[in-house]
């Protein structure tokens, strides 16, 4: 999820661009409803981003029994 956050930010961009723009087809309230699922993943993806930073310098150790 945390990989996404660029991917979900374009995807709510063209989708609020197409879908708030004044055009008008059948359509439209299927795009509107798609923006407002992208730009939630896109929060829910920064939040993930800021509560869970990634550590590059943990290593896995074997458990010895």
């Amino acid at each position: 999820m945390k990989k996404k956050t660029l991917l979900f930010l374009v995807l709510a961009l063209v989708t609020g661009v197409v879908g708030f723009t004044g055009l008008s087809f059948d359509g439209i309230e299927v795009i509107r409803v798609m923006f407002l699922i992208f730009a939630d993943l896109l929060v829910i993806s920064l939040m993930a981003k800021l509560f869970f930073p990634d550590k590059p310098g943990m290593k896995y150790q074997p458990v010895k029994k």
